[in-house]
């Protein structure tokens, strides 16, 4: 695993997502890995290393929002992007809400990406 930059967890169910959303991230200086789910991620040896988190609202099993919460309550506080093409007024007050960093309604830019990325490293 290359070590050049801050360690960004991709979590998302949908393979394209884990395929294409790494190779970005390491095109501007970020260590990724990639988890088909937060169960997965929440089992890796790489949790307390992680600097930013990056994962879909709606996947089976454990949703985005209660892997962010199961994480807060082990005593791991990522900032957290979330990302999600399902966003009803329920979901958007719930997000609100949350300590997350920002949420991304697919489909998003690139720059909108990075921008969210620098809010949730600090570096804004």
């Amino acid at each position: 695993m290359d070590q050049s930059g801050p360690l960004v967890a991709v979590v998302d169910d949908d393979a394209s997502v884990r395929e294409s959303l790494p190779d970005l991230l390491h095109e501007f200086g970020y260590t990724v890995r990639a988890f088909s789910s937060a169960e997965a991620f929440i089992a890796s040896d790489c949790v307390a290393d992680t600097r930013c988190l990056i994962a879909d609202i709606a996947m089976p099993g454990m949703s985005g929002f209660d892997m962010m919460l199961a994480l807060t309550a082990l005593g791991h506080d990522i900032p957290t992007i979330f990302m999600t093409g399902h966003a009803d007024d329920d979901l958007r007050r719930r997000l609100m809400e949350s300590d997350a960093v920002i949420s991304l309604f697919k489909p998003f830019s690139e720059e909108v990406l990075l921008e969210a990325m620098e809010v949730a490293l600090g570096q804004r």
